[in-house]
């Protein structure tokens, strides 16, 4: 019983460590007149990606790949199918198709076919994957060199102090909440005879993207699509480029044939929404809905496999 209790901990640490770190964060940006959508790609996007790298960091370190992994893949899928899905439901809302998606795109192919070949995630292929990530960020920053904004003196913003205190305390309210997340998770995964696969890809995704999926909601219900799509796109290419590498580069990840499958679905589900967003530019009810069964579909599938 102990353990669903530290599960809860884990996650309501690892929520609002994230929730403080991007309130902190994007109020920094606001100040340095960052678009919205450059805000949902980085600051925004590493807050909410946060979660996933204490956990997969913590779950390599400790030799769980399986969740490490699952992780990544899960969260991935969720943010793609669940957050934007929702996000439509609610409210429908215009959708601006940039580099960046076809960025998100491209980094589940590579990560797909250096898996398939071996299984394998080594140093060398972790370190390739931060040197890809270094890129990613350096071309979003001349984007947003590119796209400042007049400041609005009417948005309301934290004190530099106040910012500090919240960015650190996030941080450390995140990897505590992460410690006790994957620990917890192994605990519930032997208990019911589960495989690690199936918890990272389910219990442990859908937790550690919870941050997305409210981040993503509140800001479309604001009007801030640019914030919302941002955040899930710049949140995908962060979990693979940042959050897997990392976790790769800490201790090399044995891959299970399940996760190579998980990925080609990551990259069906990404070429899916491509044409979705893509016909009318927007993500209407129907199309959210959509979204949404896919990823029933993709659970009922991890589930009896």
């Amino acid at each position: 019983m102990l353990m669903y209790v530290w599960l809860v901990i884990g996650f309501v640490l690892l929520i609002k460590g994230a929730d403080y770190f991007v309130e902190a964060s994007s109020s920094i940006a606001r100040v340095l007149r960052v678009p919205s959508i450059i805000i949902g790609l980085t600051i925004v996007a590493f807050g909410t990606s946060a979660p996933e790298l204490a956990v997969s960091t913590t779950a390599a370190l400790t030799g769980n790949n399986e969740i490490a992994v699952g992780n990544v893949i899960g969260s991935n899928l969720f943010n793609l199918l669940v957050v934007l899905g929702t996000c439509g439901v609610i409210r429908p809302f215009a959708v601006q198709l940039r580099w960046d998606y076809a960025a998100s795109v491209g980094v589940a192919v590579v990560l797909f076919f250096m898996i398939i070949r071996d299984h394998f995630i080594s140093r060398p292929e972790a370190i390739f994957l931060l040197v890809l990530f270094a890129g990613f960020i350096a071309l979003t920053i001349r984007d947003a060199l590119a796209n400042r904004t007049e400041a609005d003196e009417e948005i309301s913003v934290l004190s530099p102090l106040r910012s500090v205190i919240y960015i650190f305390g996030g941080i450390a309210a995140i990897v505590c909440g992460g410690n006790l997340v994957v620990d917890s998770a192994k605990a519930i995964a032997l208990s019911f005879g589960l495989s690690q696969t199936l918890v990272g890809l389910t219990v442990v995704a859908l937790g550690t993207s919870l941050p997305e999926l409210v981040t993503s909601v509140v800001a479309s219900r604001k009007g801030e699509n640019g914030l919302a799509l941002g955040n899930v796109i710049g949140s995908n290419i962060f979990n693979i480029l940042m959050v897997l590498a990392a976790s790769a580069a800490v201790h090399p990840i044995a891959v299970t044939p399940f996760a190579v499958i998980d990925t080609a679905c990551l990259i069906v589900a990404s070429v899916v929404t491509w044409f979705l967003c893509r016909s009318k530019l927007r993500i209407s009810r129907l199309e959210g809905a959509f979204m949404l069964f896919m990823y029933a579909g993709y659970l009922v599938y991890i589930c009896v496999r």
